[in-house]
């Protein structure tokens, strides 16, 4: 993974992230994108990820990297199902909002860290500084949901 690239891919997603939090409707973030979640919802999701990495971000030593206790488990289905009651709470406006905020966070932090240190270029590193990964998978479903 090259320095630039994954900043560059980053950036990309979070312009549009903005775009599209910019241009949703009270309606659209309150409409389903499956049985399990609303747009408001898979935001709030991504938002959830994305504390996730910045927690981990905060916590990066330059001297001794990352702390040893914060191994992700490989099925995180549990974790995602658990959250869903409580991102849903969350008003969705402000879900959107805080998405963006998170991600703009978080884009800025990875970018501080060098990539030797993040997953994938050290494959034991519990940070994947690929934030648009996520990000463009979940965006895609929302767009898709939108433009039916």
């Amino acid at each position: 993974m090259d320095d630039v690239d994954f900043i560059k891919d980053n950036a990309r997603e979070l312009q549009r992230l903005r775009a599209l939090v910019g241009r949703l409707t009270d309606e659209q973030l309150s409409a389903a994108v499956n049985e399990y979640w609303t747009v408001a919802g898979v935001l709030g999701h991504v938002a959830f990820w994305d504390a996730r990495a910045l927690y981990l971000a905060d916590h990066f030593d330059p001297a001794t990297g990352f702390p040893d206790d914060v191994g992700e488990p490989l099925n995180v289905d549990w974790i995602n199902d658990s959250a869903r009651p409580l991102i849903h709470a969350i008003d969705p406006r402000e879900a959107a909002e805080l998405t963006l905020r998170i991600a703009e966070q978080i884009d800025a932090a990875v970018a501080a860290i060098p990539a030797d240190k993040l997953w994938p270029q050290d494959p034991d590193s519990p940070l994947n500084g690929r934030r648009a990964s996520h990000r463009a998978e979940h965006l895609d479903e929302i767009e898709a949901v939108l433009s039916q």
